[in-house]
């Protein structure tokens, strides 16, 4: 591609201190993620997809090697400004919601908006659009225990664009779902990533990493190999 990747790792690695010992979770990770791509990471348990999708969401940061969002080096941020990235640029969708369950649908999706400092009338209307959006714009005012998985994933998934992120995370988003709510969940996504939403998901189910266009195979702490299926980009 000739446009700037939304995310470039060169020689990334992260080691971690275990005992008298050391574990390369990341060994040098090389790659780039382009906007518009739905990208799928998957490996064995300790292949460092998890560990990746972290440093990709600036929950962590690299022992070393070079990490750019946007062109910007982020591998030296403090704290505070991997927290703005996160705030700002990145959406995630977790396995299990993370929703808060004493708030409404409706309080949930503004979340993000709320640490941004939107106006209450503005989050509000936001929110209403992206419950909408997900298919549940007459849910606006229910808790979480009053929705099915498939919706409370829905929810999370409104609430990750709520800020509209520059791209999307999503650590097993169909984890904790049954298949068929699975499958639903994962055709939203693709249809979200055909309106050019760029989304990486970690995911260790192959039927699931066929929805997307790319899949990134770790073992070890590195890349195994890569795969090339449809570009929604």
């Amino acid at each position: 591609m000739n446009t700037p990747p939304v995310i470039a790792l060169e020689d990334v690695r992260r080691t971690y201190a275990m005992g008298d010992g050391v574990v390369h979770a990341l060994a040098g990770v090389t790659t780039a993620f382009h906007a518009g791509q739905f990208w799928a990471v998957m490996g064995a348990s300790g292949s460092g997809k998890s560990t990746l999708l972290n440093l990709l969401g600036c929950l962590d940061r690299p022992t070393a090697g070079r990490y750019w969002f946007d062109g910007e080096d982020v591998s030296l941020k403090d704290d505070d400004g991997l927290s703005e990235i996160r705030l700002r640029r990145i959406g995630f969708i977790f396995q299990s919601f993370n929703l808060i369950p004493q708030l409404s649908v409706q309080e949930n999706i503004e979340m993000p908006l709320y640490y941004q400092g939107m106006v209450a009338e503005e989050s509000a209307q936001r929110a209403a659009e992206l419950a909408e959006r997900v298919g549940l714009g007459d849910r606006l005012q229910h808790r979480p225990t009053e929705l099915s998985g498939g919706q409370q994933q829905r929810v999370a998934i409104a609430r990750a664009l709520a800020n509209t992120p520059r791209i999307l995370l999503a650590d097993e988003p169909t984890g904790n779902l049954d298949s068929h709510t699975g499958e639903q969940i994962m055709n939203f996504l693709q249809e979200l990533n055909q309106q050019g939403v760029t989304i990486i998901m970690v995911t260790h189910e192959p039927h699931i990493a066929a929805y997307a266009g790319y899949q990134l195979h770790m073992r070890d702490g590195v890349i195994d190999r890569i795969e090339n299926g449809a570009d929604h980009a």
